[in-house]
């Protein structure tokens, strides 16, 4: 199975959206086809013996639209070349590679233009092809383009054009046709009492123009309209053509001296309409735009090049030259350009844009700093890591991508109606018009109107609008505070959470021990106690012995090397240090040798009730003291568990540790229900027991354990920092691991429902209400006639007014 997306030409309206979904889910291999149009995409999921790109786009292309593969353009120097053959051999190697879709060489130029599939290919391939072909390629930066961005903004720009244009003669036409009813002056020779054949004439010479500009709503409506699956734009083509037609139809009859006609003309309802319609579209396209700012500011923040080390030499080159395993050198005030562990120097790094965390964290060598993060304050060299698609930021950008392109439960009704809606709206157009023609003993200019405007009126964009532009918005709301929503499913049912499931270590607790208390006996100082006790540890890989060893480093304790080292698993460890026998470990270690806990027994049960783990040291068959390793609360679990708790939704702590401490861990963070020696694989079986109780279920866990876990829950929630397993099968990752992160996923997802819920009412509420009133229901009672023109002001706010909402989110602030 793969997943592709491609962006789709040619759609205006939800209608268009399931024409696309109905003809590609037929295919033989899909598993999956949604079509996102807000970001005018469709993500598809299907198995690739089966199906080729070529077949989805025939599926595509059948159903009325152009699909456009996910492709960037560039240009780069070829050197070495020295005769056509050369510039035949380079394109030959750089077509073969999987991804490319056109690669072209300028002998003359000496220059090589390749579009790919970014998702697909690394320049370092193209790179890499062109050398193995016996020459080189280096990369032209400036001359990057990218196509799906260019397409946009020429779009918006044609639309503003077309606008402009239709503005440039609907208002000439609209003072014609109307000025002299309400009084305003009009040249005899042009007035339609007395020169009507000039008035009918101007009239159609104003509007041609408008009508061949507004030419897309007319070549996209009638297609999709024969191929069996009209849209939106097949209501303003029928409707504006309706205008028209019969407007052009009383023309003719004026000039065979029927005038009388003069006064039947529609010319300025179909220009307004078009001129309208076309700023709805424009106002729409910006808008839209705008629902993706944080996808445009995650692809801001990589640099264009870096600096990379060779030998004695600092060379700077574009980040996509920047392979695996270079010396990358970033001074202070710098981007970082990709992933890597640092080998020289120590700065501090503000990692606020990937993760929330406004603070900025301390780097020293060994740690890994990620690209598109800041350089506060030191130089540093590292060693990188991850280039391309596979750095953190390039993950963190698809996986965002990926949400906005996905569809929310809530939609689904919304997709139904839009298949459906289209058809019945020019049914009801027809049978309006011709009700009030036959049964209400109307004129056919009157019949017109009312089909004119049921037609123009409906707006099935609104409602194909309403749930994925809340999403885009949300989702990238949610990554500017370093927590990633995986999809729409996940960020409609975070809301109804009741309960919430959190693994403890490395989820409340920071995962990593400590020494929080040195017990010495005896005529021994706590120091020398602890010299003992890491220098028997030195040699241990335990976490706990670890936190003792870091302990002694931190107060610069120098080591004793011991004489000999035993382990002894699931009890402690056996050494002989200066001569003496120490046994370092739990409770049964001590009572295996016999050695007698008496005079610490108190102490270590009080530790224990701390959620402390004690460790026992005994020298030459006598307890010699206790150091006691706990593994800490994070500073936000208590403020974080008890907001939940303000929220309504229980918290539930599971862990494999003993009863006492996990009680003890839990008191210190207000958490009453705890499941204690849980082995790793029943986790799953837990939070299972608890959704049989009715429950809606979140886990939030950040091991390989956890995976199970996170994957049988409603909704699984990643600890950023956790392992790779655990992310891939959550649903929301908390990037920087802060639990107040947990509710402002929650928050998050209460919101955009609620925008959702708004959007959908008034694109529903809408249509409910508009198309009876174009259909002529005041005027039933003695009400006005919606004017056509009127209905596409109407029509072209309602999208407008959807997006406008959805971008509300944007000022969302989670609540602390």
């Amino acid at each position: 199975m793969v997943q592709k997306i491609f962006r789709i030409k040619g759609m205006t309206c939800a209608a268009c959206a399931a024409a696309v979904e109905r003809s590609t889910r037929k295919l033989n291999g899909v598993k999956k086809s949604d079509v996102n149009l807000a970001t005018e995409k469709l993500i598809i999921e299907y198995e690739e013996e089966k199906l080729s790109e070529e077949d989805i786009k025939k599926a595509v292309e059948k159903a009325g639209y152009e699909l456009i593969p996910n492709e960037i353009e560039k240009i780069f120097t070829i050197k070495g070349m020295t005769c056509a053959a050369c510039a035949a051999a380079v394109e030959r190697a750089t077509k073969k590679i999987n991804g490319v879709v056109k690669a072209s060489v300028n002998l003359a130029t000496e220059k090589l233009k390749i579009t790919y599939d970014p998702s697909r290919v690394e320049v370092f391939d193209i790179k890499n092809a062109v050398e193995k072909a016996g020459y080189k390629a280096v990369l032209e930066e400036e001359r990057m383009v990218d196509k799906d961005k260019e397409r946009k903004n020429e779009e918006i720009k044609q639309l503003w054009k077309r606008f402009l244009l239709g503005v440039m003669f609907t208002i000439p036409l609209l003072y014609i046709s109307m000025g002299h009813m309400i009084g305003l002056p009009l040249p005899k020779i042009l007035h339609p009492s007395i020169n009507p054949v000039n008035f009918a004439i101007l009239q159609l010479f104003l509007t041609l123009p408008v009508i061949i500009s507004g030419r897309k709503f007319y070549k996209v409506g009638f297609r999709t309209l024969f191929k069996g699956s009209p849209n939106m734009d097949s209501l303003i083509a029928i409707g504006t053509s309706a205008a028209f037609l019969y407007s052009f139809y009383a023309t003719i009859r004026v000039l065979m001296g029927n005038v009388d006609f003069v006064f039947s003309l529609y010319y300025e309802s179909a220009a307004v309409i078009i001129t309208l319609i076309t700023l709805g579209k424009y106002l729409e396209s910006v808008s839209k735009g705008k629902t993706s700012e944080a996808i445009k500011k995650l692809m801001g923040l990589t640099p264009k090049t870096a600096i990379i080390v060779r030998g004695e030499k600092e060379i700077e080159i574009s980040i996509d030259e920047v392979q695996q395993g270079d010396i990358i050198l970033v001074k202070p005030g710098e981007k970082i350009p990709v992933d890597g562990v640092i080998i020289e120097g120590t700065t501090s790094v503000d990692e606020s844009m990937l993760t929330g965390e406004s603070i900025p964290t301390e780097k020293h060598i060994a740690d890994q700093v990620i690209g598109g993060s800041i350089n506060k304050n030191g130089m540093i060299k590292y060693k990188a890591t991850k280039v391309g698609k596979d750095m953190v930021l390039s993950q963190i950008i698809k996986l965002v991508e990926e949400a906005q392109g996905s569809k929310a439960p809530i939609a689904k009704l919304a997709d139904v109606i839009s298949g459906y809606f289209v058809p019945i709206v020019i049914f009801l157009g027809i049978f309006s018009g011709l009700g009030w023609y036959f049964i209400g003993g109307e004129s056919l200019q009157f019949s017109l109107t009312i089909f004119i405007s049921v037609l123009v009126i409906a707006c099935p964009c609104s409602l194909g609008l309403a749930t994925p532009t809340a999403i885009m918005v949300a989702t990238g709301k949610g990554a500017e505070y370093g927590v990633l929503i995986k999809g729409g499913e996940a960020l409609e049912t975070a809301h109804k959470i009741e309960t919430i499931v959190f693994d403890k270590t490395g989820t409340i607790t920071q995962g990593k021990p400590v020494v929080t208390d040195i017990i010495s006996l005896g005529n021994r100082n706590q120091e020398k106690l602890l010299q003992i006790a890491a220098s028997a540890e030195k040699g241990s890989e335990h976490p706990l012995g670890e936190a003792i060893v870091k302990e002694a480093e931190k107060k610069g304790i120098k080591f004793i090397k011991p004489d000999s080292f035993d382990a002894i698993p699931g009890y402690g460890i056996e050494v002989q240090i200066e001569g003496k026998n120490i046994f370092l470990g739990n409770k049964k270690l001590m009572l295996n040798h016999k050695i007698s806990l008496e005079e610490v027994e108190n102490i270590s049960d009080k530790l224990a009730e701390e959620g402390k783990t004690p460790m026992y040291l005994s020298i030459d068959g006598e307890i010699g003291g206790i150091i006691a390793v706990a593994d800490i609360l994070k500073e936000s679990s208590k403020q974080a568990i008890k907001k939940l708790y303000e929220m309504g939704i229980e918290v539930v702590m599971i862990t494999g540790d003993n009863p006492r401490t996990a009680t003890a861990i839990a008191k210190q963070v207000g958490i009453d229900r705890i499941f204690s020696e849980v082995l790793p694989e029943d986790k799953a079986k837990q939070v299972k027991k608890l959704q049989q109780e009715g429950k809606v279920v979140a886990m939030v866990g950040d091991g390989i354990n956890d995976a199970p876990a996170l994957a049988q829950a409603e909704v699984g929630i990643a600890i950023g920092s956790g392992t790779d397993v655990a992310i891939e099968s959550a649903d929301i990752v908390l990037m920087k691991g802060d639990l107040m992160d947990v509710v402002t996923a929650i928050q998050l997802s209460k919101s955009t429902i609620k925008n959702i819920k708004q959007n959908l009412f008034w694109a529903f509420g809408y249509n409910t209400l508009g198309i009876p009133i174009a259909m002529g229901l005041l005027h039933l009672f003695g009400g006005p006639l919606l004017n056509p023109m009127i209905a596409g002001a109407a029509m072209s706010l309602s999208s407008v007014s959807v997006v406008t909402n959805s971008l509300r989110l944007r000022k969302f602030r989670p609540v602390k």
